[in-house]
């Protein structure tokens, strides 16, 4: 069962580097997604907290690529940290969106709800003894979360600029 079946997952643009499901290999310098410029949603704030998703994304990887014997622990882990990170993430998001007036902020923050309760359920399943969890709950999440990026908070990228061309917005009412 596919985790974050979305459409995100069939339009995703990313730049995937090395991305290889054989835990015998050398995971130090291994990563599942590099931060881009389709991303980049000009809002300072979100864009470093992205980099950070990308950062926590690629610690997750290299979790699942843990030898056999640490990968509960690794996993585990890296999940705590990546489940803290994004409910952060979209609590500041959602706080940006409703301040702004964004005219979909309802439908996005679903979108966020959605992700927190699969990657809750995707902790409990592998914590229940599903084991094929870690390598494909990570690749799902890099699809959804980037593919969100990509489209989704390009489109509320798109009204900022759009607002503050108009003079409806300010940098002041951006950064709250």
């Amino acid at each position: 069962m596919l985790i974050f079946q979305t459409l995100w997952s069939i339009l995703i643009i990313m730049t995937v580097k090395n991305d290889t499901t054989n835990s015998s290999q050398d995971t130090g310098n291994m990563e599942i997604v590099e931060w881009g410029p389709m991303y980049v949603t000009g809002i300072e704030l979100i864009d470093v907290q992205h980099k950070e998703l990308v950062k926590l994304t690629n610690v997750l990887y290299q979790a699942c690529m843990t030898r056999d014997k640490f990968l509960p622990v690794a996993f585990k882990e890296a999940m705590s940290g990546m489940v803290e990170y994004v409910r952060f993430h979209f609590s500041a998001e959602n706080e940006l969106l409703e301040r702004i007036k964004y005219p979909d902020y309802h439908d996005h923050k679903k979108q966020h709800e959605t992700l927190v309760r699969n990657i809750l359920e995707a902790a409990k399943s592998y914590d229940e003894g599903n084991k094929f969890i870690p390598n494909n709950f990570v690749r799902s999440l890099r699809d959804w979360v980037f593919g969100h990026i990509a489209i989704s908070d390009k489109n509320y990228s798109a009204y900022v600029s759009e607002q503050k061309k108009k003079g409806l917005l300010t940098d002041k009412d951006i950064a709250g």
